[in-house]
């Protein structure tokens, strides 16, 4: 029998990963390890989406800034030019109606660098001193895609648009974890954030015996950068995809 697939992506971004795995002809398990929550206090983002228009650059780092900036503010101006990290995110915009065919939108030249370094590659930095760029991200987000903006000469403005937490698991979800763990899955995880709480819910869930099977786990992930946490936290057993769920379901086709 094909191996269980464990999507553990933020379960309102699992519902369509998880029906591609299954016309695969693999069974999908949902086993979210990040909650993706709105902000207590909103103005600062419905400020910043009030003046779209003094933008020259609008960056999203991620699919959820994107969900959450299109649901505080639907209908955006044409043309404008965005910039997003991956595959993920670019297909997000879709879903919001908003494609290469009516708005300009800068994303990494590499499907292997889905991040702000792939993404600051492929811009042209000579166009960027003196012009307005806004950063839509989550709480306490990597500096990294801002400040090297600023370094270019751009003015540039972040602000959050929604809030990451870890989940506190209920006792029937830490006996299929436990189950998960004794058997021989494929293990989808997309960001190092949720690699971390990985680790930390199997510890809660079965102690040190737990994690070290969980170690054994083969995973996919579609970074270098998850990857190399993943090595760090002793996994061994790692295959890196491309960016967005084509990478993702090519590396499942290619394992029996």
């Amino acid at each position: 029998m094909p191996r269980p697939v464990v999507i553990t992506r933020p379960a309102a971004q699992a519902g369509e990963l998880a029906s591609l795995v299954a016309a695969l002809g693999r069974e999908a398990v949902l086993f979210p390890l990040l909650e993706i929550h709105p902000l207590p206090d909103p103005a600062p983002l419905q400020a910043a989406l009030a003046a779209l228009e003094r933008y020259a650059l609008v960056a999203f780092v991620s699919p959820n800034a994107i969900d959450a900036a299109f649901a505080a503010r639907p209908m955006w101006p044409a043309g404008m030019t965005l910039a997003v990290v991956g595959e993920g995110s670019r297909m997000a915009l879709a879903r919001h109606g908003v494609t290469d065919g009516n708005a300009t939108i800068l994303r990494p030249l590499d499907s292997r660098r889905s991040d702000s370094e792939g993404l600051l590659a492929a811009l042209d930095k000579s166009l960027l001193p003196g012009k307005e760029v806004l950063i839509i991200r989550g709480e306490n987000g990597r500096e990294l895609l801002a400040d090297a903006l600023r370094a270019a000469g751009a003015r540039v403005t972040t602000v959050a648009a929604y809030r990451r937490s870890a989940p506190v698991p209920e006792a029937g979800q830490f006996a299929q974890l436990v189950r998960l763990i004794e058997s021989s899955c494929d293990w989808i995880v997309t960001s190092s954030e949720a690699m971390r709480n990985l680790v930390e819910i199997v510890g809660q869930a079965g102690g040190e015996g737990a994690v070290a099977k969980m170690q054994q786990q083969h995973l996919l992930l579609p970074h270098a950068r998850i990857a190399e946490s993943a090595r760090l936290m002793g996994f061994m057993n790692i295959t890196e995809t491309g960016s967005g769920d084509e990478g993702l379901l090519a590396a499942l086709q290619s394992r029996p």
